[in-house]
């Protein structure tokens, strides 16, 4: 249980709406049972007064307007139940989401980046969406239960006290005894059901997705049976399920006929001694009345396994040590844009290789450097830790004479601007893509930004309000490069950091585009990071890399006069 703290802490922002959903869940409950008390009652009396010369001053009115009133009652207090308690809960879900992200977002790139895309997907959607199960199937159930069942044992009492303390007694065993039951039956299936929903999201998600290359490779039937085999165990968790639910059901039903049977027994010879009058009736609607309450205790606990285990699965994430932790009171003064590598050494998690060893390198202010080799030589590692997406296991890297692990994270992120290889595009607007780099920014400067970088055309039709769809999907790969290109302009910072920025353009419009970008960053700190000659001669600096090494460094001139690798490269283009 204690893997549900976390979530339970959350429920105290929305404590009014749950509360008061709770309040109304437990007027709804009273209702239903007043409703069919009086009615049992009151049909019972009824018919005893019409054989009766009682039929004459029998008050017929004010039970039938309590059944009414009850009766409405209990229809506008479940309404507004279900409307209240939703409508807290589905907020509640909203922040946890909210929590769960920003807890989520330290941790990528890192030893979490190894995580599937379908298994975060899963965790953020189907686990948190469990978490809906700790107010709405446990917490208020049973507040409600112990309440209601109080109710009806001191109503009972107050006419028979043995009637009453018998119905609370076995109301009571039932509420003990069941959740802990169908606890113990349900965990493993819910546990089976959570794993079965992260399981066949992952596989379908992997089928649909490289449905494409599954057909070129001849794997598509491979993949698609894999699908189907996980659908089938999720199938076949929720069949089990299902199962418990129809046992509480069938357990319940024959509780309430064998507890109805003793109690009129029990009331069968006159309600506190009396002779036999139409309080039988009413105590014996009562006893089935009550049954209503255990309705929801019985499948209270039926859940919690599952809920556990989805609370499990984000308490992975949420628990979790960043491997770059950031200190919020470090330094935040603007930065300059001078950068010094010293001695850096790193290999992946897990692996036994290096990928940088003992790299060292000097950028002044307002100097280019150009980092040239094949792929696969450590560039792009270099640059993930010049950003801090990870740490050095040797040697530091310093942002103006200050080490990178002492700067604000928000400081450091004003500070660098990256044009990457991958341009990643959220499900939204150009404009919403485009605030992200400038969340200031108005439209006349997008439109600009657009306008330099070649996609003018875009501003055509909805313009700015144009859906890119998915993954930018509404667009070429060129497109979605050159909206990678214009975001670097749009956050102006004193550093840029270039990895292949020109990946996938024509000849004629990477020259355009280098262009722009030196222009753009005359007077930056520039890091450009590449395997093709393109632009090189313009650089301050050029170091050729191999193998996590610096093997060549100097000017474009000198490292041509050298003849060494460089000029073998420059040579045979």
């Amino acid at each position: 249980m204690r893997d549900l703290i976390p979530y339970i802490k959350l429920y105290r922002k929305h404590w009014f709406g749950l509360t008061l959903g709770m309040l109304l869940g437990l007027a709804t409950l009273l209702a239903a049972m007043s409703l069919l008390t009086l009615s049992g009652w009151f049909i019972a009396a009824s018919a005893v007064a019409g054989l009766t010369i009682a039929r004459e001053t029998f008050n017929y009115m004010l039970p039938g307007a309590g059944v009414r009133g009850f009766s409405m009652a209990r229809t506008a207090g479940r309404w507004g139940e279900r409307v209240v308690s939703h409508n807290a809960t589905f907020k509640l879900l909203a922040d946890l989401r909210l929590f769960f992200f920003r807890k989520l977002t330290p941790l990528i790139p890192g030893r979490q980046a190894n995580l599937r895309d379908a298994d975060l997907l899963n965790r953020l959607v189907a686990d948190v969406d469990a978490m809906d199960h700790v107010y709405l199937r446990l917490i208020s159930p049973l507040v409600i239960g112990v309440i209601g069942l109080v109710s009806i044992t001191a109503f009972l009492a107050w006419f028979d006290m043995a009637i009453g303390l018998t119905l609370g007694a076995i109301l009571l065993a039932l509420m003990l005894s069941l959740p802990a039951l169908f606890y113990h039956l349900g965990k493993r299936h819910g546990a089976a059901l959570t794993h079965a929903k992260a399981n066949y999201r992952v596989t379908l998600l992997d089928w649909i997705q490289g449905h494409a290359e599954l057909l070129l490779f001849n794997a598509e039937d491979r993949y698609y049976q894999a699908a189907l085999n996980e659908q089938e165990s999720l199938l076949a968790a929720q069949r089990n399920m299902a199962n418990l639910t129809g046992l509480a059901n069938a357990i319940l039903m024959a509780s309430t006929g064998w507890t109805l049977v003793l109690i009129t027994w029990l009331a069968a010879d006159g309600i506190n001694g009396q002779m036999p009058d139409p309080f039988v009736a009413m105590v014996a609607f009562a006893t089935m009345a009550s049954f209503e309450l255990m309705m929801p205790v019985a499948g209270a606990f039926q859940y919690l396994g599952q809920t556990l285990t989805s609370a499990r699965r984000l308490n992975e994430i949420i628990e979790a040590t960043p491997d770059t932790p950031f200190n919020p009171n470090g330094h935040a003064q603007a930065a300059k844009g001078e950068i010094a590598i010293e001695n850096i050494s790193y290999t992946y998690y897990g692996s036994d290789n290096a990928v940088l060893r003992d790299v060292s390198l000097s950028l002044k202010a307002g100097e280019k450097v150009a980092l040239l080799g094949r792929t696969g030589c450590g560039k792009s590692t270099l640059l993930q830790l010049l950003t801090r997406n990870w740490d050095p296991q040797q040697g530091q890297i310093l942002l103006d004479g200050v080490p990178l692990p002492q700067w604000q994270e928000a400081a450091l992120r004003d500070a660098i601007t990256v044009v990457s290889q991958r341009v990643d595009m959220f499900n939204g607007s150009l404009r919403e893509n485009l605030l992200l780099a400038k969340p200031d920014g108005n439209d006349e400067t997008f439109r600009h930004a657009l306008e330099q970088v070649g996609l003018a055309s875009l501003l055509d039709g909805q313009g700015l309000d144009t859906w890119l769809g998915e993954g930018g999907r509404q667009l070429s790969g060129g497109e979605r490069r050159r909206i990678g290109i214009a975001r670097a302009l749009l956050h102006d910072a004193p550093i840029l950091l270039m990895d292949e920025p020109t990946e996938g353009l024509d000849r004629r419009t990477e020259q355009q585009i280098m262009s722009l970008l030196l222009e753009h960053a005359k007077d930056k700190t520039v890091l450009f990071i590449t395997h093709r000659l393109v632009g090189l001669d313009k650089m301050d600096q050029i170091c050729l890399m191999d193998e996590g090494q610096i093997i060549e460094h100097g000017q474009h001139t000198a490292l041509l006069s050298q003849g060494g690798r460089y000029a073998e490269l420059w040579h045979r283009i």
